[in-house]
């Protein structure tokens, strides 16, 4: 007999959060792809590339996301593919 699933929030953050190393390694990972996608990101004034930056965001889970913050990065990766190729 099937029962329902429910998940502990909060011991799930305290895992994400804390001592276990769990935002270390994801921030590790994200920093080589930022690393990547900013040597290889497409220079005119450079300032797409000084606004390439990681972000966190926390649900149940962690995710660490590279952005860009000019007005024009979706054209750039339209262009390039320069975000997703850093993957």
């Amino acid at each position: 007999m099937a029962g329902n699933i429910v998940l502990n929030h909060e011991g799930i953050q305290e895992y994400l959060d804390g001592k276990h190393g769990v935002e270390r390694v994801l921030e590790g990972e994200a920093e080589e792809r930022l690393q990547r996608a900013r040597t290889n990101a497409p220079v005119d004034t450079g300032a797409y590339r000084d606004s390439l930056h990681i972000e966190t965001v926390h649900t149940d889970r962690m995710v660490k996301r590279i952005v860009a913050d000019v007005d024009y990065a979706l054209e750039v990766e339209a262009n390039t593919g320069n975000l997703a190729r850093s993957l």
